[in-house]
């Protein structure tokens, strides 16, 4: 990842993006993509499609732009400012955190209220539900707190991007900032190849509410084969459930899923990219569903040939998400690659005969 490429990274990372709020962080998308995409284009919910013209067939590669929350849901006569979530906030580590309210003239900032250890109830340990949580932005009444921020607005945790050891960060909203950079770069290094196929990098929105921005570029975008790009847990650390996530590690490489979503054609092909571009991934096993984009864009249009390509992530939800650069590097060359290898193909449908 060279600097251009991790200060693409680095916006996208310090862009607050709440889910129904992602605007701001796809206005850094397409300025991103526009420097090498033939065409790129957005719609009315602020879905955003960059285009690389070719031949057939018609490729995409997705990531989601959105990032969990929380949302004012009300706000008392005393100033403080009641919490709903956005997404699937955890309430466990909501507390005692700096957030930020996004305001119409702008950021408001605040803390999540705790009960200090030395007032609560002994054995008290439990965690109070996110609507049972409050921010408290100094104000001294209501109508101070009103004159800042008003019911609706989306609320992120303040946090910084932190560099740890070797090729290792962690931020909030990694999940999947981390997707989006990884299709605007497999587009770009698509375009350095001049590939036959025709490849579309796709930064969706409102993922984590319900895959709703998938569902609009799938039936709208119509393409032959999509790979969703998305964060997976990586099982690699302390208190890890492996009986859950499976064996997946930071730096070992993306990870191909199978089962269930998962194109059985789309996967081979990935696979055949990875070996003929050198990079390293592993397997995930989906036998219901993969909770991502691909489990909206492959009921789409009759049937789109989906693929859910995972990115490690440690501590997802959380506001201290780790991820290993390498990884994205790693995505984003292979996903060039199938780029390149899609056109040798008419279509990605299975063979009956």
């Amino acid at each position: 990842m060279d600097d251009r490429q991790r200060e693409f990274l680095d916006d996208l990372l310090t862009t607050a993006s709440p889910s129904g709020y992602e605007t701001a962080a796809q206005r850094v998308w397409v300025d991103y993509v526009s420097e090498f995409a033939d065409d790129v284009r957005t719609d009315e919910y602020g879905n955003a499609v960059a285009v690389l013209e070719g031949g057939d067939p018609t490729v995409a590669i997705a990531g989601h732009a959105d990032e969990i929350g929380f949302i004012v849901r009300r706000i008392d006569d005393d100033g403080f400012v009641h919490l709903g979530r956005i997404g699937g906030s955890d309430k466990s580590v909501s507390k005692g955190q700096h957030v930020t309210i996004h305001g119409a003239d702008g950021p408001v900032s605040g803390v999540v209220g705790q009960t200090a250890i030395h007032l609560r109830e002994e054995g008290d340990d439990g965690y109070d539900d996110v609507r049972e949580q409050h921010v408290d932005i100094g104000v001294e009444d209501g109508e101070s707190a009103r004159d800042l921020v008003e019911v609706g607005d989306p609320i992120t945790v303040s946090t910084t991007i932190e560099d740890l050891e070797g090729d290792r960060l962690a931020a909030r909203g990694v999940d999947n900032r981390v997707g989006v950079w990884t299709a605007a770069e497999a587009l770009r290094r698509a375009a350095e190849r001049d590939v036959d196929a025709t490849v579309c990098a796709v930064s969706t929105v409102q993922e984590e509410v319900g895959l709703q921005g998938a569902r609009m570029v799938g039936f709208d975008l119509a393409p032959d084969a999509v790979v969703a790009v998305d964060v997976t847990h990586a099982a690699d650390h302390p208190g890890a459930p492996n009986d859950r996530t499976g064996d997946v590690s930071l730096g070992e490489g993306p990870v191909v899923t199978r089962g269930s979503a998962n194109h059985p054609v789309v996967v081979d092909a990935v696979r055949e990219a990875a070996e003929s571009e050198d990079v390293d991934v592993q397997l995930e096993a989906a036998g219901i569903r993969t909770g991502t984009d691909a489990d909206a864009f492959y009921v789409q249009q009759g049937g789109i040939p989906s693929l859910n390509l995972g990115l490690p992530n440690r501590y997802m939800h959380t506001p201290v998400e780790v991820i290993d650069a390498s990884d994205l590097d790693a995505a984003a060359a292979l996903l060039a690659g199938f780029a390149e290898l899609a056109g040798e193909y008419e279509e990605f449908g299975v063979d009956l005969s």
